[in-house]
């Protein structure tokens, strides 16, 4: 049973933890914004990019990836733009219509782009390949200890630990900027904090987590942890750090339930076939936001205004 864990249920479970927690983290201060949608916004843009990277370069690298992730961005940017002076509508419109416009422009190139090669298709892109990233060569916990295994490890492991690091050291050195800038931009300027830079970085990385948790798990997986655990942690504790903690907390527990419940739970009520892991842990996230929202100590802040709290 052990053996079999380790083979076929270990990495894509830390996967998805990591994953999770790299878009929970600058989620929270997303949530506290008022930008929660700035989080699906980048998971909608980066599929054009990341398409058209593929595109050009012939092969899925995170570089080629970034890249094309930041290209669609300043093609979004533009686009909101003409958008709402041309059509004199409120930014949020235009927001709406350009990247509900680019993600369904990436969804066909990618049915009419020959991706036979690699593993990026309609269903990749909306719900990532988390069951197929298996260590093959693992026998056991010892393979934990033995560095020709460890070679084998799949390589999107690696990729989202680094990345998930990153957001962490990032949220820990820029801690205080992020806390006065995100409750108060007067007062931040005042101390001589840039709060439109902090507002730029947070969402650049923003769009890293979304990029490097994407080719694993999806955009479903990345809208659901840029929004669900951080506004469930809130509903949790008038305390930033402890909502930052909160959110950790719930993102880990969506991505372990929903990947075992994927697996077991069709067959606890019956059914024949498990269902996708990556659905599965947006839809308990969403549960666990639904369960905050209902029973958390916090829950009257729901609709209060930006700023209360600390």
């Amino acid at each position: 049973m052990g053996a079999e864990f380790v083979q076929f249920s270990l990495t894509p479970i830390l996967i998805g933890v990591l994953a999770a927690i790299s878009c929970a983290l600058p989620g929270n201060f997303l949530i506290l914004r008022r930008q929660a949608l700035v989080g699906d916004a980048i998971s909608h843009v980066v599929l054009p990019g990341i398409v058209v990277a593929f595109l050009l370069t012939g092969v899925v690298a995170t570089v080629p990836m970034l890249l094309g992730a930041g290209g669609a961005a300043v093609v979004a940017v533009i686009l909101i733009e003409a958008v709402r002076r041309l059509g004199r509508i409120e930014p949020g419109a235009a927001m709406g219509v350009v990247f509900t416009t680019m993600f369904a422009g990436g969804v066909l190139l990618l049915e009419q782009s020959d991706t036979s090669r690699v593993h990026l298709d309609v269903e990749h892109a909306l719900m990532g390949n988390l069951e197929s990233l298996i260590w093959f060569r693992a026998d056991g916990w010892g393979s934990l200890l033995d560095p020709v295994a460890l070679a084998d490890l799949p390589e999107e492991l690696g990729r989202i630990a680094v990345v998930c690091l990153m957001m962490v050291v990032l949220t820990c050195v820029f801690w205080r900027w992020l806390k006065i800038a995100t409750f108060d931009e007067g007062f931040a300027r005042s101390l001589g904090i840039p709060a439109a830079a902090v507002g730029f970085g947070l969402v650049v990385a923003a769009a890293v987590a979304a990029v490097a948790a994407f080719d694993a798990v999806g955009s479903i997986i990345v809208i659901a942890m840029f929004i669900c655990p951080p506004a469930a942690a809130r509903l949790m504790t008038n305390r930033l750090g402890v909502q930052v903690a909160w959110s950790v907390v719930f993102a880990t527990l969506s991505a372990v339930l929903g990947y075992v419940l994927a697996g077991y739970g069709p067959l606890w009520l019956g059914f024949g076939n498990a269902v996708s892991a990556a659905g599965m842990i947006a839809t308990v996230s969403g549960v666990i936001l639904g369960l905050a929202c209902m029973f958390g100590p916090h829950r009257s802040r729901i609709g209060q205004p930006r700023g209360a709290g600390a």
